[in-house]
């Protein structure tokens, strides 16, 4: 992997971020959703973490996701909502996450608007994982988002109607 010719840095991936304009979706029936891209800086390079699911959850069974899910009303947006279900699906305090900003929403096919919020914590971390709903925590380099051979897209038949969507 070769590094960019970027220096990443939270102030730099910061400054990006307030640069993405706020995508405001038609009305939709989608459940809203936030997940947290939650990211630390390991040796000068910058890995994300990422879950597996359990076969025990309702939605997504054995998916590797982000933390996250569906907003509570108590949640004042969906920022909180990451926060939230990340600090009950692995035991991260909110307190212990910078958040850098948010992505552009996408929705799901399964029925969610999901709303990414990129957060930084420090390395290492000790995660206290919720066995019902999480199988493993995976820590992967950021980098390996960018590469070629780790993207494909997959086609899924969803009531009738093909679906294409990048996988990774």
């Amino acid at each position: 992997m070769s590094k960019s010719s970027v220096t990443l840095s939270p102030a730099y991936i910061k400054d990006r971020l307030n640069g993405i304009e706020e995508l405001k979706s038609p009305s939709t029936n989608h459940i809203p959703a936030g997940v947290l891209v939650l990211l630390f800086d390991r040796d000068g390079e910058y890995w994300v973490i990422l879950n597996k699911r359990t076969q025990k959850v309702e939605h997504h069974k054995g998916e590797i996701c982000f933390p996250g899910g569906r907003k509570d009303r108590l949640d004042k947006d969906l920022t909180e909502t990451a926060l939230r279900e990340t600090w009950e699906e692995m035991g991260v305090d909110p307190s212990n996450v910078s958040v850098l900003g948010i992505l552009g929403k996408t929705e799901t096919t399964t029925g969610y608007e999901i709303t990414p919020t990129v957060g930084l914590i420090s390395y290492p971390y000790q995660f206290n994982i919720h066995n019902d709903e999480v199988e493993e925590v995976i820590e992967m380099p950021l980098s390996c988002l960018f590469l070629k051979d780790t993207r494909r897209y997959e086609a899924k038949l969803l009531e009738g109607e093909v679906i294409v969507q990048p996988a990774f």
